[in-house]
């Protein structure tokens, strides 16, 4: 490999670092002549942080799925119904917090949440491995159902749970407040940043050396890359396409879990479009649409580009609208990029050959 191809090696790893980078620059600056002050604040950056943790963790599930040439658009309802499943035996429960059938109760809430999310997972990649047709189809169609089955269970409603049903550990998964004496602590030193964040830092590297040196790992880039060859050397691509789609479950499930610490209810509704933002902040990251490349820091880095954008848009009280225009123009500006990597469009190299030519 030349100098050259390895600096553009490694400006295309830290692109969407470099993204993030510029945005808080624009965005701290327009704070300080429009705003309050207050976008570098570690009070806010515990916010953005905590914000970016709910998007990141099921998108790196996502990005198992992109890395594999996939697509999940069910992941928002998913999750939501993972939510509510947790908020529905929590609800249902009754036993408190102190109560000595508690932690058992919780225990049980939290599996069926995780068994949901996987049972999520494992529909799709059945689904999709059985019929060969297209992700995109079949997890259209399974995110009204799973939306659907929400709506049954939660009886079209909000659940809400009682506050003294939650642990301490639940309750303040999501707590962006300065912590005490009474909060997370490791050998007496307090880390002062979400729990959220710390399980989405535990859950990048664990998937990190996961993709780099497993050999399932190595499977999900080949079937990316080409299904074909996949095939060829000897991969069973609808097992692993299952598979994939299972695990990816698990991330789903536990960004359920953190929603619902998060709003301290559960809602089905809240899932819809909850999968665009998943999928932005892998395809931000570096993730490539059309399989085979992926990674899971860049979708962290990825989830907190939206994140910023959406943070800062909010203290220079810039209406949401408008923030969605910025972040679907920003999204697509991504893509094109994506595509000038993989050589297309034809019509727009094509022209730079012409002009160097003539």
């Amino acid at each position: 490999m030349s100098f050259t191809e390895r600096v553009q090696k490694l400006l295309s790893q830290l692109g969407p670092f470099i993204a993030l980078i510029i945005i808080i620059i624009i965005f701290n600056r327009a704070d300080n002549y429009f705003g309050d002050g207050n976008f570098l604040t570690v009070k806010n950056f515990r916010k953005i942080s905590n914000s970016a943790a709910l998007i990141a963790v099921p998108a790196m599930g996502m990005t198992l799925i992109i890395i594999a040439g996939g697509i999940d658009l069910s992941a928002g309802t998913a999750l939501t119904l993972c939510g509510t499943v947790l908020a529905l035996v929590m609800k249902n429960s009754t036993v408190v917090n102190g109560d000595p059938g508690f932690t058992l109760m919780m225990l049980q809430a939290v599996s069926l949440a995780m068994l949901t999310g996987c049972l999520c997972g494992l529909i799709n990649g059945a689904l999709i491995s059985l019929s060969r047709v297209v992700p995109f189809i079949v997890t259209l169609g399974t995110m009204t159902i799973f939306l659907g089955v929400g709506q049954i269970l939660a009886n079209e409603s909000t659940v809400y749970a009682d506050l003294e049903k939650f642990p301490g550990w639940l309750r303040h998964l999501c707590y962006t407040g300065k912590v005490d004496d009474n909060y997370l602590s490791f050998f007496g030193f307090h880390p002062n940043i979400p729990t959220s964040v710390l399980i989405m830092i535990v859950l990048t590297i664990l998937v990190s050396l996961f993709l780099k040196y497993t050999v399932m790992g190595r499977k999900f880039f080949a079937i990316g890359s080409s299904e074909s060859t996949a095939r060829l050397c000897g991969i069973n691509v609808p097992v692993t396409n299952a598979l994939i789609y299972t695990i990816a479950g698990i991330f789903v499930a536990i960004g359920g879990i953190m929603y619902f610490a998060n709003v301290k209810n559960g809602n089905p509704k809240d899932g819809m479009g909850m999968e665009l933002q998943i999928i932005a902040a892998v395809v931000l990251g570096g993730g490539s649409l059309s399989g085979g490349r992926g990674s899971v820091i860049g979708t962290v880095v990825g989830a907190f580009i939206i994140t910023v954008i959406r943070n800062g848009c909010g203290l220079l009280s810039i209406p949401n609208t408008y923030t969605h225009i910025i972040i679907g123009c920003i999204i697509i500006l991504a893509v094109i990029i994506d595509q000038l990597r993989h050589g297309s469009p034809e019509w727009f190299f094509r022209l730079i050959r012409k002009k160097s030519s003539g």
